[in-house]
């Protein structure tokens, strides 16, 4: 699914706190009031514009906050050196079903871990992805001409041996050629060597989900369109996997998170996302609303019948109260800073509940000795 995008703008370095607040605006007054409890590193508020690589600015995003995490390095690191790589793979998969897959330029968290596995890291001034001159993301050409070539591709009675030099050359056009080495801080580093120092090791990541269709407790490849390259998630119970995100962010770990975002509740204007009762639904942003009671079976009934979707990936990086005591995930989107939180979202436990297809952590997250 295309999600809306908003303009690019600017934003402060968020710093660990354990205390503050905030108003959820509307168009009149304040309505919510927030006590932060927990707000950990993050870098800068980014604008991922009109692409579809929200997969890539989010999981980014929570690698800066590891390295952060691991090193107290605050870096920026390049998203689309993760998209470079990712683009090709996706074609070889389309091609290795004969056209009979999905293409398209959205993939999942797991996709970036594999590339920063394979390939390494690169800071963002090294590779921009932006041709001189440009400051706003555009991939609407890109994607274009690349759906094209691998349809042309595809449907070939034979297929050359330069399929691969092809869908290189359109994406080194768009994007540019990768580096293969770099001065970062007078040293000169390689992709790879950049990672090490860092210290990300992508193998100690891991993916959870939390659906009926499958036994908790096991893994299984999610079955999302944008899952291309079949990563697999361990499958929890629905309280697990929120005491999981709940106790990682007490442990001082941040979380990438999947989810559905086409709800009305999901407000990116007015920084939260709410899942209100039939009959408070007139009331959103006017008042404090009651909010659906989230099961295990209404939510999995979301995703077989389609109103949760795999939309939008974004990184949560807080904990807050409301003047209620409800508890709310603080997450950073990728839609510039134009809302009353300077991009940042406060998520309801309930939209949590119903909305996520997935999330990501460090495995580190799940030895917490008890999680609320």
């Amino acid at each position: 699914m295309q999600i809306p995008f908003y303009p690019r703008v600017a934003v402060a370095l968020c710093a660990v706190t354990f205390s503050g607040s905030a108003l959820a605006q509307s168009e009149d007054a304040p309505v919510y009031q927030f006590k932060t409890l927990a707000d950990l590193t993050a870098t800068d508020v980014k604008d991922q514009c009109q692409t579809g690589t929200c997969w890539s600015f989010s999981t980014t995003s929570f690698l800066e906050s590891e390295v952060a995490r691991i090193s107290g390095k605050v870096i920026d690191l390049s998203e689309m050196a993760s998209v470079r790589h990712t683009y090709p793979l996706k074609a070889e998969m389309y091609l290795r079903h004969h056209g009979l897959h999905q293409f398209g330029p959205g993939s999942l968290c797991h996709d970036v871990l594999n590339a920063v596995r394979d390939y390494g890291l690169v800071p963002e001034g090294e590779y921009t992805g932006l041709d001189e001159g440009e400051t706003e993301f555009n991939h609407g050409e890109l994607d274009a001409v690349l759906a094209a070539a691998v349809k042309a591709m595809s449907e070939q009675r034979v297929l050359s041996d330069d399929w691969r030099d092809a869908v290189h050359g359109i994406c080194d056009a768009y994007l540019g050629e990768l580096p293969r080495s770099f001065i970062f801080e007078n040293k000169r580093y390689t992709p790879e060597s950049f990672r090490d120092m860092l210290g990300v090791n992508a193998n100690d990541y891991v993916s959870i989900t939390s659906f009926s269709h499958h036994p908790f407790g096991a893994s299984f490849a999610l079955e999302v369109p944008d899952n291309f390259s079949r990563g697999e998630y361990l499958n929890v119970a629905l309280d697990e996997l929120r005491r999981m995100v709940r106790g990682a962010l007490e442990m001082g770990y941040t979380v990438a998170w999947d989810a559905d975002v086409s709800e009305n509740g999901f407000s990116f204007r007015n920084g939260m996302a709410l899942l209100p009762v039939e009959e408070d639904k007139s009331k959103l942003w006017k008042e404090v609303v009651r909010e659906q009671k989230v099961t295990q079976r209404t939510r999995q009934i979301g995703f077989e019948n389609h109103t949760t979707t795999d939309d939008h990936l974004m990184h949560i990086v807080g904990l807050a109260q409301d003047q209620n005591g409800e508890e709310y995930f603080i997450i950073k989107n990728s839609w510039g800073q134009d809302n009353p939180y300077g991009g940042r979202q406060y998520i309801s436990m309930a939209y949590f509940d119903a909305k996520t297809i997935a999330v990501t952590m460090h495995q580190g997250a799940l030895k917490s000795k008890k999680r609320k």
